[in-house]
């Protein structure tokens, strides 16, 4: 089946009997020739497996949740007209889900950046002074160090159990959305932050016996997020990062993002956030 001349009839078709604008058709054969260029045999052949495979490479390739709508759409056009002319017997998308837009991908930190903050934090954990300043260094090093190696949630970060940092497992479990499990890697460099501050936590009567990583006087009895944001923005504007720039959302899409980067496995890292399957 010659897909780009059934291309070629979909374009006409939709110039001729719909009215669609230069700009419209121009953007449908981007979309329908990219997508020929990219399945085994062409677009015009495929099923539905094949244009499933594509659109999970071209979210592995970054494209945003709304470009894939897009090009999904087109897709779906181009099918219906080949079924209404009887050039196919079948629809192959009448089975795919569109991907859900959501809201725009926060922006994310440069591996650069993220970098001057864990060694900012790393610097000030080694250095501070007084007990208060030491204790606070200590578990805001821990905190990001966790947080970065994680890509855990906010909630599932403060709320961490203390038996994390007692095993020094290079992999933990955490109970996440839904109550559903799932486990995540801890770098050499997590455990050595969170080694010593859970040295400097035992240090205080009213934190030791808490059965929380980071214990607080709150009704949770754990570090808050608003505190843990809120440190993490003093520590951003103390690296040389624009504070507005960073929230525990961020350096948790960073972590994602940065993964993608090095060549990670789209799935693989969905998994690590808790993405719902």
């Amino acid at each position: 089946m010659n897909s780009a001349a059934r291309i070629e009839a979909f374009l006409e078709m939709m110039s001729a009997e719909r009215g669609a604008a230069e700009n419209t058709l121009a953007s449908y054969r981007r979309d329908l020739e990219d997508a020929s260029e990219a399945i085994k045999g062409g677009l015009a052949g495929a099923g539905s497996a094949d244009i499933r495979a594509y659109l999970d490479d071209i979210a592995a390739r970054g494209f945003a949740p709304t470009s894939q709508a897009r090009k999904l759409s087109a897709i779906r056009q181009f099918f219906k007209f080949l079924y209404a002319e009887g050039l196919r017997g079948d629809d192959p998308t009448g089975t795919l889900d569109s991907p859900r837009k959501g809201r725009p991908l926060p922006k994310t930190m440069s591996e650069a950046e993220t970098g001057r903050l864990l060694d900012r934090a790393a610097h000030e954990a080694g250095e501070a002074g007084p007990d208060g300043d030491r204790m606070a260094a200590l578990r805001l090093h821990a905190l990001v160090e966790v947080l970065y190696a994680t890509g855990l949630r906010v909630s599932e970060l403060v709320g961490l159990p203390v038996t994390v940092a007692l095993r020094d497992d290079r992999f933990f479990m955490v109970r996440g959305k839904g109550d559903k499990e799932r486990m995540v890697p801890l770098s050499a460099k997590a455990r050595t932050a969170m080694r010593a501050w859970l040295a400097a936590r035992a240090e205080r009567p009213a934190f030791a016996e808490s059965p929380f990583l980071f214990p607080a006087s709150s009704d949770s009895g754990h570090l808050s997020r608003q505190v843990f944001a809120r440190d993490l923005k003093d520590l951003a504007a103390r690296s040389g990062i624009a504070a507005a720039k960073i929230s525990p959302h961020v350096l948790r899409h960073a972590f994602a993002s940065h993964l993608l980067q090095n060549g990670a496995d789209l799935r693989a890292v969905q998994q690590l956030l808790g993405h719902a399957d």
